[in-house]
């Protein structure tokens, strides 16, 4: 496989591996201060449904160029990183699970380089949303990103929420992109609150649950998955999009 024309193919290097290493061992420390999650310790839990936006630029990930496909349900988390209380700024998170696979958004930049940086802010419906960390697909590196529409969550921390926020809909624009290339819509996603909040049945790992037809860099895997790792092993079963968390507790196996 080639990488596009005038991006680099990504390759594993003994500086991802050492990053991951290091990463690993500091998410080892802060799992024993904020247990279970060392970072977006207390997240909403949302739910909601994906539509493809139609005649989309292809992306070379087979998920994202299926302009065929229906509107699929869609379970999400928006959190806050550090945990700092509103309206101080802090990274903002968004996890989606559609169709058993993960997707995890920060709060980064748009243009280049800040889509490459964690840049806290104020408001989840104010900040754009990126992966940082690139999926392979059939022409090179793959970015998504996700910017508000319409609406905002109801809120970032499960104390925070109100009655008024039940049929509060947060919708969001998907977008694929290069490393330093323009920025293409693809999908649009609607959110609601969960009528189960519980997030403790819920944990996201986009490298091991990846959209179905993207492939993971192993450069990626070695600075990732350790810290992944490091966080996972106590889990709980993954929440399908399709289920609440009472429907996992009772389902069998």
């Amino acid at each position: 496989m080639t990488s596009a024309p005038g991006i680099p193919r990504p390759s594993r290097t003994p500086v991802s591996g050492t990053i991951g290493a290091a990463l690993g061992r500091a998410f080892a420390v802060a799992q024993r201060v904020r247990h279970p999650r060392p970072i977006h310790s207390r997240g909403v839990v949302l739910r909601g449904e994906i539509r493809r936006i139609p005649d989309a630029t292809a992306a070379g990930i087979a998920w994202i160029d299926d302009a065929s496909a229906s509107a699929r349900p869609v379970v999400a988390r928006v959190s806050r990183s550090v945990g700092l209380p509103s309206p101080l700024p802090d990274i903002i998170g968004l996890a989606l699970r559609v169709d058993d696979a993960d997707i995890e958004f920060a709060s980064t930049g748009w243009g280049v380089p800040g889509r490459f940086a964690l840049l806290p802010r104020r408001r989840a419906e104010r900040a754009s949303l990126g992966i940082l960390l690139p999926y392979r697909g059939d022409r090179g590196p793959v970015l998504l990103g996700a910017r508000t529409v319409s609406g905002r969550p109801p809120a970032t921390d499960p104390r925070a929420l109100t009655g008024l926020d039940v049929g509060a809909v947060w919708t969001l624009e998907l977008s694929h992109a290069t490393a330093w290339g323009p920025w293409h819509p693809f999908a649009l996603v609607e959110l609601r609150l969960d009528p189960d909040p519980d997030d403790r049945g819920l944990r996201f790992d986009a490298v091991r649950r990846p959209l179905p037809g993207a492939r993971t860099y192993a450069w990626v895997r070695a600075a990732r998955q350790p810290s992944y790792a490091r966080v996972q092993n106590d889990a709980p079963p993954p929440r399908a999009a399709g289920k609440t968390a009472a429907d996992a507790e009772t389902a069998p196996g």
